[in-house]
């Protein structure tokens, strides 16, 4: 059983709309789900549910610009993003969270741990794009984005960019925040890469799908390369694309919690 909750979070000019997902027994392992660009946390509705079931209490900061959360939007980094992430982990979490990022999301979500080590357990890499993109899957995605073309346009860029064969992206169709979504991309453009691509000195778990074009098969362990495999665990979903969670969330809850129970807790964290 779970008890959802909202509430906010603010800090200077900030506030942040945070849903809170509980088990009704404590304690349990604080996990933070970040979504996808120019998407807000409400995605997880259904994975949230699973994951308390498992043993978490899951916490979903909805992005700048989104549903109840503001604050400036222009003149941004990745670094702003990471840090409103970071006072909600402070002040909803204990203290220390895992931190499962989707897409765009888990750039923030290595942010974080890179700015804020002290506050992440382990990050997780849900449908983790290769260092460089197609950029006809950012052509793709801009048609996912743009709200004012019509359905069957956007259907099939949705199914190029985010949905593997056979599985249905009409529920993708809303749920886009088009000008949040110019925020997000030109914080990401202000931010070099290499100032959050190692996720601090955090474990990771890289869960990829098998299908995903924003991730082709030879860039697998990219990331394992990049930050060592003591550190990198790597994980691929079959029969899933860039979208993931909605296509397989059975398959996600239980790699992420087959992971987190091998991370030890920080130290002075009592979860």
């Amino acid at each position: 059983m779970s008890q959802r909750r909202r509430v906010s979070v603010a800090y200077d000019n900030v506030s942040i709309d945070v849903i809170l997902d509980e088990p009704v027994a404590e304690p349990a392992d604080a996990l933070v789900l970040l979504p996808s660009s120019s998407r807000d946390s409400e995605d997880f509705d259904a994975i949230s549910e699973m994951f308390v079931a498992q043993g978490f209490r899951v916490i979903r900061p909805q992005p700048r610009g989104m549903c109840a959360s503001t604050g400036p939007m222009h003149s941004l980094t990745l670094h702003d993003y990471a840090r409103d992430v970071a006072s909600v982990i402070e002040r909803q979490a204990g203290g220390s969270a895992f931190v499962l990022g989707h897409a765009f999301g888990q750039w923030i979500g290595r942010c974080v741990a890179a700015d804020h080590s002290h506050l992440v357990r382990g990050v997780i890499l849900a449908a983790a794009a290769a260092k460089s993109a197609n950029p006809a899957l950012r052509d793709q995605l801009a048609k996912c984005v743009d709200t004012s073309l019509p359905d069957p346009v956007r259907l099939a860029a949705l199914q190029v960019a985010f949905f593997a064969p056979g599985h249905d992206p009409s529920p993708w169709l809303g749920n886009w925040h088009p000008v949040a979504s110019k925020s997000q991309r030109a914080a990401s453009a202000a931010t070099p890469q290499d100032e959050w691509w190692g996720a601090g000195s955090a474990p990771v778990l890289d869960i990829q799908a098998e299908l995903d074009p924003w991730r082709p098969a030879e860039t697998r362990n990219g990331v394992r390369d990049d930050l060592g495999a003591e550190r990198v665990t790597v994980v691929v979903i079959p029969d899933a694309s860039h979208a993931l969670i909605p296509e397989q969330p059975e398959a996600v809850v239980r790699a992420v919690r087959e992971w987190t129970r091998t991370i030890r807790p920080l130290t002075g964290d009592a979860a």
